[in-house]
């Protein structure tokens, strides 16, 4: 009995399938004033933990588990696979903010987007993080950077710029962040490096059901079981 119903929860909440929960949109390749801010440490822009950080706010519509961030980089090359990560909230002008969570990768899904721009191709850099269980708060505003890294390597990566082109989610304009100690920036807007009003990046995951949702879960999945047992 107990098993039956617990598979039957599982049945029904399901595990859903990761989905977008936000993203900031496509760089629009018809726009010339479309253009992208350093996200990296390499050889050329150093740094620890980073060299240059750009970082994306969004805020969910629900209580969410967090299986992906991903960021559409314009880089030279494929470097070598490795993302460092973070979430934030409460970042302001001179203020990182409080560190959620964050960390490095050493295998980042690196895959082109069939898109390029000033001559480098873009790539979407996505790193899993489901394993770390992160859930978010719906109405809260958090800020997120995946950035390339690749401290003996030579290439660059851009975080790629959008006016909201195939954007999901909510979004503050003219309120994303960039972090670089290599450019002399102290989580300024990144509205004084040019104009980044929204970065082409993005999260995935799943709705967490509320209590109550998981109490009428419950109850349609002893409805489903007292059935069977009578039918049979």
């Amino acid at each position: 009995m107990k098993k039956l119903l617990i598979l039957a929860l599982f049945s029904v909440v399901g595990f859903a399938r990761a989905s977008v929960l936000y993203y900031g949109g496509d760089i629009d390749l018809n726009d010339p004033n479309q253009n992208g801010l350093a996200d990296e440490t390499d050889a050329i822009v150093g740094g620890s933990p980073y060299g240059a950080a750009t970082y994306s706010n969004f805020t969910l519509g629900s209580n969410s588990h967090i299986t992906d961030l991903f960021a559409n980089e314009l880089i030279s090359n494929d470097l070598n696979g490795q993302a460092y990560w973070e979430i934030r909230t409460g970042m302001s002008e001179g203020n990182g903010g409080t560190l959620v969570a964050g960390g490095m990768v050493s295998a980042a899904t690196i895959t082109a987007t069939g898109r390029s721009d000033f001559g480098f191709t873009e790539y979407n850099v996505d790193v899993n993080v489901s394993s770390l269980n992160i859930n978010l708060n719906g109405g809260t505003q958090y800020w997120m950077t995946v950035g390339q890294y690749d401290p003996n390597g030579g290439g660059r990566a851009f975080n790629s710029n959008t006016d909201r082109l195939n954007g999901v989610g909510t979004h503050a304009n003219d309120l994303e962040f960039f972090n670089s100690g290599f450019f002399g920036a102290n989580y300024t807007n990144a509205d004084n490096e040019g104009v980044f009003s929204t970065f082409s990046d993005g999260v995935l995951g799943q709705a967490v059901p509320e209590p109550m949702s998981f109490a009428v879960l419950g109850i349609g999945a002893l409805a489903l079981i007292s059935r069977r047992r009578r039918s049979k």
